[in-house]
């Protein structure tokens, strides 16, 4: 079950607001269709990431899937620990596996996104 305390794209990532920043992640859904997480390429501290657009890369070892930012915002802090071990964000998807960390432009834009249960009947759907 997708936890309740964050916001879903409909492409698999997930935002958590704590404080004045947004920690952005994959789905626990989306790294087990990935298979195992071997490389992730991020934007790095001080870049812009835009609403819905490509902010990096995912590979697994079946494949390459881009990530989309669920905000928009400066980056403020990457992951390293995701970066040097990829395989965290298959371990925790939720916490360890956390990917960025955004000082969002407006924090409104997570409420564009979808709630827990919503991402849940999404990808019950098979979608």
């Amino acid at each position: 079950m997708a936890p309740d305390d964050r916001r879903y794209s409909k492409e698999h990532e997930w935002a958590k607001l704590e404080g004045d920043e947004v920690v952005v992640g994959i789905t626990d859904f989306a790294q087990s269709q990935l298979g195992d997480v071997v490389y992730v390429e991020l934007p790095k501290v001080g870049d812009q990431v835009q609403q819905m657009k490509v902010m990096g890369v995912i590979e697994s070892v079946k494949t390459a899937s881009d990530l989309y930012s669920p905000v928009s915002g400066e980056v403020v802090a990457v992951n390293e620990a995701a970066v040097s071990e990829p395989q965290v964000i298959n371990e925790s998807p939720y916490d360890r596996g956390w990917l960025i960390r955004v000082r969002p432009d407006n924090p409104d834009e997570l409420q564009q996104l979808i709630s827990a249960a919503e991402y849940e009947a999404l990808t019950s759907e098979g979608q």
